[in-house]
């Protein structure tokens, strides 16, 4: 198929555009900067600069490329600091998955394109009660907590939009696989501690098995919704030192609960000690996706190996803990 890409130069679809190759598609790739476009290049996709939130550049561009299919992985995290609200730092980022995912589907359906793949979050979202696990059929948070409700909301916005129209929306877990993904900087810098009982349950999933997952979405009839993530959802107390370990860094610190609201605000507490994970049970068995790194446990050292990162290496511009990348 002839595949769209917006967010092709990202993290992520910088590992997606050779896979979708080696799969036998031809990739149109979208990017914001000159040096983005020769990337895109030398991975073998064609390029095009295009602002996904200028609708009539989206729908002009989607009817000349004339892909089969439209995968959606733009996010707007490159070089942000993450704060007390994530709402500040995703601004343009939930502008990408509501008004942009709405000019998307709209030059898709000009284009009479039906297959349509988009990234959405897995962690943080589920409700935070019963079981530490959750599919996607289980609800998500009603409540979520304060200066997150714009993100949530948009990426709630995202799923409905997407699966409407007869689409895809991936859940992914927390993307990590880049010596320079910005892990190792806020980790070896001791910036991530151990909230409370560290009991808020996380769900990663590495950059190429994300990108496996999501060519396999391509061959699949939607709507569907699908938790893109590895076998062991597991407590931030157990994850949090393991990647530590893995840096040769120090032990993170250990916050009480009160004195992360304090530092990090509510949200930070929430995360770190209530959220649920997520199952990858439906994606396996109905996209038929197999992991080549199926724990974190193995991932972790194969990524930030010494020989991979070392002390004063600079952090990938669109690092973050979301996901993302345009």
């Amino acid at each position: 198929m002839r595949v769209f890409v917006a967010g092709a130069s990202g993290i992520l679809g910088r590992r997606l555009v050779p896979q979708l190759i080696t799969a036998g598609h031809e990739v149109i790739g979208t990017h914001n900067s000159p040096t983005n476009a020769e990337l895109l290049r030398t991975l073998g996709a064609q390029p095009v600069m295009l602002d996904l939130l200028d609708a009539d550049a989206v729908s002009k561009t989607i009817l000349e490329s004339e892909p089969d299919a439209i995968v959606h992985e733009a996010t707007a995290l490159a070089n942000q600091k993450f704060g007390r609200s994530l709402d500040k730092t995703f601004t343009r980022t939930n502008e990408l998955r509501t008004t942009g995912t709405d000019a998307l589907l709209a030059a898709a359906r000009k284009a009479n394109v039906h297959r349509f793949v988009a990234q959405s979050f897995a962690p943080y979202r589920y409700a935070r009660q019963g079981g530490p696990i959750k599919t996607e059929d289980d609800p998500l948070d009603p409540t979520s907590p304060p200066n997150t409700q714009q993100s949530f909301a948009a990426m709630a916005y995202l799923d409905r939009a997407v699966t409407e129209f007869g689409g895809i929306a991936l859940r992914y877990g927390g993307f990590y696989g880049d010596a320079h993904d910005g892990w190792s900087e806020l980790v070896r810098k001791r910036r991530v501690p151990i909230v409370g009982d560290g009991g808020g349950i996380f769900s990663w999933v590495h950059l190429d098995d994300a990108a496996a997952a999501t060519v396999l979405a391509l061959e699949h009839p939607g709507p569907a919704v699908y938790n893109i993530v590895d076998d062991e959802p597991a407590p931030m107390r157990e994850w949090l030192p393991a990647l530590a370990h893995a840096l040769n860094a120090k032990p993170p610190r250990r916050f009480p609960a009160w004195l992360a609201r304090l530092v990090g605000g509510q949200a930070a507490v929430v995360i770190g000690t209530e959220v649920r994970g997520a199952s990858n049970a439906k994606a396996k068995r109905e996209l038929g996706w197999t992991l080549r790194y199926p724990s974190w446990r193995t991932g972790f050292p194969a990524t930030y190996s010494a020989k991979k990162v070392t002390g004063d290496a600079k952090p990938h511009p669109a690092a973050r803990t979301d996901h993302s990348h345009s």
